[in-house]
């Protein structure tokens, strides 16, 4: 099924300033946490279609997330929603 083929890391991963790039079909996206100096913070989360990396890609949609498991679950429906 495509669902499980949306892979995001651990939310410990974002947390400690990792950034993370993934595909679905012709969608690509990348995830980079924005660490915020007191509480949560939030990933920001790019996607494109095509078969190029981010820096020779049109980002077709962005979106700030909150740092939480919540988070995380929207970002995988946000870009099943795109895919």
């Amino acid at each position: 099924e495509m669902e499980d083929e949306i892979f995001i890391p651990v939310l410990h991963s974002f947390e400690n300033g990792n950034t993370f790039s993934g595909s679905c079909g012709a969608m690509r996206f990348f995830l980079r946490p924005q660490l915020a100096a007191e509480g949560e913070g939030t990933i920001l989360a790019e996607l494109w279609h095509g078969p190029f990396c981010y820096e020779k890609s049109e980002i077709e949609k962005r979106q700030e997330f909150p740092m939480t498991e919540e988070g995380r679950a929207q970002i995988r429906a946000w870009l099943l929603k795109n895919r």
